[in-house]
């Protein structure tokens, strides 16, 4: 039963910090919009920029996640550190997923280093955001349940 509960805290939490990531995302490629002050920006096309923003953050993490997620759970890994450098790898990874590789010369051609910077610095966050929800207790569904304190003693009023 503690590892399905712990397979819907994975699932809750991977979500959250998805979320967390693509509003990252959308804010900082929106960022020179927002910051013009003349600007009007329609609420409803923010809503649906973020469910993209979501959409496509989860769709593109689910893999190189799932293999952070695994490697933690595993091996019970509950430093910070580890989820906020997994987190940056995976930002990475979904980034470098989008700029075409060639296998020729081992290179990838076209990569924007602001790009790349707003996808791992929004990992790190959903790292740290994956840490808070699921991260401090990984592995701990495999540990032994702690056994209760022994009863107190009852105690009975004074005889006289």
């Amino acid at each position: 039963m503690a590892l399905i509960g712990r397979l819907f805290v994975v699932a809750f939490a991977f979500l959250v910090a998805c979320l967390v990531a693509g509003i990252i995302v959308v804010g900082a490629v929106l960022y020179p919009e927002i910051s013009d002050f003349g600007a009007e920006i329609d609420q409803n096309a923010i809503n649906i920029v973020l469910g993209f923003g979501f959409i496509f953050i989860s769709g593109f993490a689910l893999l190189p996640a799932l293999i952070i997620v695994l490697i933690t759970e595993a091996f019970s890994i509950r430093s910070v550190l580890a989820y906020a450098v997994g987190g940056a790898l995976v930002g990475a990874a979904c980034y470098l997923g989008l700029v075409p590789f060639d296998p020729d010369t081992l290179q990838f051609h076209g990569i924007v280093h602001r790009h790349m910077e707003i996808m791992t610095g929004a990992g790190i966050v959903a790292g740290l955001v994956y840490w808070l929800i699921a991260g401090r207790t990984a592995g701990a569904w495999r540990e032994p349940p702690r056994p209760l304190p022994p009863p107190l003693p009852s105690q009975s009023p004074p005889s006289s």
